[in-house]
């Protein structure tokens, strides 16, 4: 029959090899959250399609980044600008850099700019958040599947005949923003509903670009993040 000492024994080993295998799992995240180059992003900017620009997205890219223990890359959004104001359209491929793109989990979802536009990795599975967390899609309550692009299939910009970005991304009222199925599910079987970055605009009750009209089609005005260093 074990002593009293030997149970106690026994008890402060366990609970020494519960704490190291703590310790071991966090640093196994940390690591993880390191090498992560692709998200989409949790929480959206909370202004509908007004993320301030691009400015202001990329900044929302690295805050979350920043968070997850990602922060020490550069990160942009998957966004495109239309040409305004006698400044040039910018295309969405244009700013993420050359990859490859991995998610939190170490699964690539491309390994250059060509194959993110063609075959790619890109899942409801693999698309996953900053905090490595499987985003809702269609036949989840929320669907969040939606997320902002502004962009055509190949990631450059639509021209100025249509409004494709919101205003370039600083209306939260009038206007139409391109979006992209992170599930590649949509109401049909075609290219559109499954593209990941150009399904279908934006549109609702209050002229298309606030958060109300982005929720309404399955969207909470989310992005893609990429690091482009």
């Amino acid at each position: 029959m074990p002593t009293v000492l030997q149970i106690v024994s026994r008890g402060w080993i366990g609970l020494a090899a519960t704490v190291a295998f703590a310790a071991f799992a966090d640093q196994s995240a940390q690591a993880q959250s390191a090498n992560t180059s692709f998200f989409v992003t949790s929480v959206g900017v909370g202004n509908g399609a007004n993320l301030g620009g691009l400015a202001g997205a990329d900044n929302h890219c690295q805050t979350l980044a920043q968070a997850a223990g990602a922060g020490t890359k550069t990160w942009h959004a998957y966004l495109s600008t239309q040409a305004a104001d006698g400044k040039p359209a910018v295309n969405a491929r244009d700013r993420i850099g050359k990859g490859p793109w991995q998610n939190s989990k170490g699964v690539v979802i491309a390994k250059d700019v060509a194959e993110l536009h063609g075959a790619n990795n890109l899942t409801k599975q693999t698309a996953l958040t900053e905090k490595g967390e499987v985003n809702n899609g269609r036949g989840d309550t929320p669907n969040r599947h939606d997320v902002l692009t502004g962009s055509q299939p190949d990631g450059t910009a639509f021209a100025t005949a249509d409004d494709r970005t919101c205003k370039n991304w600083t209306s939260s009222t009038q206007g139409s923003a391109m979006l992209g199925h992170s599930d590649r599910i949509g109401l049909r079987d075609d290219d559109a509903s499954k593209s990941w970055n150009s399904s279908h605009p934006s549109r609702g009750p209050d002229g298309g670009c606030s958060q109300n009209d982005l929720k309404s089609t399955g969207g909470d005005g989310l992005l893609y993040c990429f690091a482009a260093n």
